[in-house]
């Protein structure tokens, strides 16, 4: 069975599921056996009835006495059953599930698993999961059954596809395709590693704790590695790309532009310059990432490289991830670059400013705008560009390789320069941009006051609203971030946005109140922005958005609902969005988790300002997960690698560097040399 085979072509799954599958990321047979769970049910203690403890996890074997659903007063369905091992009998109940008694039938044989409780002085089990002993016939190899008396696979799941489900299918159509399954490592790599074949069978359905870390492990060695690989190999090829000439830096003009800006240069933006004008001299294109703090002043650094770019007589290319954000940097180069001649010309998909007039629909924009500043429509056909000297993309993680290798193929060779706020660990800035030579601005401009934080108790949110009631009535501006745009049934207790839009309009009916979210047409965006900027609106309600550069120095308190649902470097990204002025500025953190150890984590914010210490204690205490999801996304593809796992970040990193000191074109491994054509497809140059 070939494994790039559609799924709505296999049989069992169809277009309807296959249609569900897609919103897990889910298109072929690869990607559904290449789909990992993310945590396992221990029911592999089976036992009986009578030596069961209350509250553990076992697993039963017996007889259904009787089934049968009760329905209650409100109208819901409760199934209740008896079930006996021989030992004692025990109380099972699920809830909504009348369908059960269609299934299972008294007299069946039946293996379950749950936690066992007491109720009303009986043995019971909620929801315990089930397999008939009799008729069952695993597919699979290696265990007796899919759903209980093992470490059951809890997956990623999606509105119609739950874990059960994707255990199904993924026990039956594994045996069909692990002979398919070529493993591209190296022998002398592979050693005393789990072989492919069993390190996937045992990630679906490991036979113990042991089997299934050994799984674990090597399925992660094989993505940290291929990036390793990707990143160095790169890294080695984009050294080789000659450019006609080096850039001409004067003196002079750097010195003109420097002084004509309204504040002096840090130390760390000084350190910074020199290393981006080192590159610009050399007869190789640059390809550099700056990492800054919120408001450390990255872009400052970026418009002077594009200003010289200009003195070269060529143009430059800067993509932003939002129009909230392009817009706001079309502001800041207007404002710098203006007074020297230099044509900004802006184009996102609800605007198109380039040769100074607004542009309405042409088949063919030819750009003779010296800067132009815009999103992912800056790859649309219609605009053409030529004498591209430089690249600048403004949080390169938010884009897809596929879109940063059609903006670079806009220009032969251009010099390459990435700016990103995302405090990312060395050890991990070393494995996910190992391509890219790396500039670290660590210091604020003088002057900036820190922003004062605090976790809120829930019996002083009434407190909080009257400070800022207090500091809107001096003119101050607010923000207040939620996590989610609409309300989700499954995340209850998270505040959407919407729905607290409408509470603050009746807590605060005297004040301007605007709404801002992701799914909003860009003129709305727009518009709503230019409001906030120019103090029209006291308070903006707002999702995470906000979270990506936006900028109003009148901005002085950012409220964060539902701050246990953050990452702290994420929170800490919010937070710089306030404290952009001279005013003292407060952000208050709101949590529906009022646990001790998650109020501890977040008490982290009240002492610590470093956004690279937040981003190390994140991956500390929740591990890389939900801490590095923003910096790899539409770069890798992590399934299972772990970046708290530095020894193996390290590990890979070394194999990858001797394999191409001893192989660097890796002819000698062709399996190896096409998978990471596949992973790093856009990202190493062609």
């Amino acid at each position: 069975m070939d494994l790039k085979r559609p799924l709505s072509e296999l049989t069992g799954i169809g277009y309807s599921y296959a249609k569900r599958l897609k919103r897990l990321s889910l298109f072929s047979l690869e990607d559904l056996i290449y789909h990992f769970p993310f945590r396992y049910d221990d029911f592999s203690n089976t036992t009986s009835t009578l030596e069961a403890q209350i509250g553990q996890s076992v697993t039963l074997q017996g007889e259904l006495w009787s089934i049968k659903n009760i329905y209650t007063r409100s109208r819901k369905i409760i199934t209740k059953a008896i079930f006996n091992d021989g030992s004692a009998p025990i109380e099972l109940t699920w809830f909504n599930s009348s369908w059960l008694t269609k299934q299972i039938k008294t007299g069946d044989r039946l293996q379950i698993s749950g936690k066992i409780t007491k109720y009303k002085n009986k043995l019971s089990m909620i929801a315990p999961r089930w397999e008939k002993l009799d008729s069952y016939q695993p597919k699979a190899i290696n265990h007796q059954s899919l759903h209980t008396g093992r470490l059951v696979s809890v997956y990623p799941e999606t509105e119609g596809v739950s874990s059960k489900w994707l255990r199904t299918k993924i026990d039956k159509l594994l045996p069909l395709v692990l002979d398919k399954i070529q493993d591209p490592l190296p022998d002398h790599i592979r050693q005393e590693m789990l072989p492919l074949k069993s390190a996937i069978e045992q990630i679906h359905f490991p036979k113990n704790w042991d089997q299934s870390e050994k799984a674990r492990d090597r399925l992660g060695f094989d993505e940290l590695f291929y990036i390793s690989l990707a990143t160095q190999k790169t890294r080695m090829e984009w050294r080789k790309k000659p450019i006609l000439d080096p850039l001409i830096i004067s003196q002079d003009d750097l010195k003109s532009f420097i002084n004509s800006l309204p504040y002096k240069l840090t130390s760390a933006q000084q350190r910074a310059l020199k290393q981006i004008l080192d590159d610009l001299r050399k007869n190789q294109p640059m390809n550099r990432l700056i990492q800054g703090e919120v408001g450390s002043g990255k872009t400052v650094v970026a418009a002077i490289i594009a200003y010289l770019v200009f003195k070269n007589n060529l143009r430059t290319l800067f993509m932003a991830p939002t129009e909230i954000l392009a817009f706001q940097h079309f502001d800041t180069f207007s404002k710098l670059l203006s007074p020297f001649g230099i044509k900004v010309g802006i184009y996102t998909g609800s605007r198109k400013k380039v040769q100074g007039t607004e542009s309405k629909g042409q088949k063919k924009n030819s750009a003779t705008s010296d800067i132009i500043i815009g999103t992912h429509a800056l790859l649309s056909e219609k605009l053409t560009t030529d004498e591209i000297g430089l690249i600048i993309i403004d949080e390169q993680q938010r884009f897809g390789v596929k879109q940063r290798t059609l903006l670079r193929s806009r220009a032969k060779i251009p010099h390459f320069l990435t700016i990103t706020a995302t405090p990312i660990p060395r050890t991990v800035a070393l494995t996910l941009y190992g391509d890219l030579d790396m500039s670290i601005i660590d210091e604020l401009p003088k002057g900036r006051q820190l922003v004062k934080t605090h976790v809120v108790p829930e019996k002083k949110r009434a407190d909080s609203y009257k400070f800022i009631a207090g500091k809107v009535s001096n003119g101050d501006q607010v923000y207040i971030i939620t996590p989610l745009i609409e309300a989700s049934e499954t995340l209850k207790t998270v505040k959407a946005a919407k729905v607290e839009f409408d509470k603050l309009k009746k807590i605060f009916p005297t004040l301007k109140l605007d709404l801002l979210h992701g799914r909003m047409k860009g003129s709305k965006k727009d518009s709503i922005i230019k409001d906030f900027r120019s103090n029209k609106t006291n308070i903006l309600v707002s999702t995470s958005v906000v979270e990506v550069g936006m900028d109003n120095p009148n901005a002085t308190i950012i409220i964060i609902e539902g701050a246990e649902r953050f990452g702290l470097a994420q929170l800490h990204q919010l937070r710089g969005r306030v404290g952009r002025g001279v005013k003292q500025s407060y952000c208050l953190l709101y949590s529906s988790n009022q646990s001790s150890q998650e109020n501890r984590r977040l008490k982290y914010l009240e002492t610590t300002f470093d956004g690279l210490k937040l981003a190390n204690l994140d991956l500390k205490i929740r591990g890389s997960g939900q801490i590095f999801s923003t910096a790899q996304s539409g770069r890798f593809d992590f399934k299972i690698a772990s970046f708290a796992n530095l020894d193996l970040l390290e590990k890979t990193k070394t194999k990858a560097e001797e394999l191409l000191k001893a192989n660097p074109t890796l002819d000698k491994y062709p399996l190896l040399k096409a998978k990471l054509h596949d992973i790093a497809s856009g990202v190493m140059p062609d």
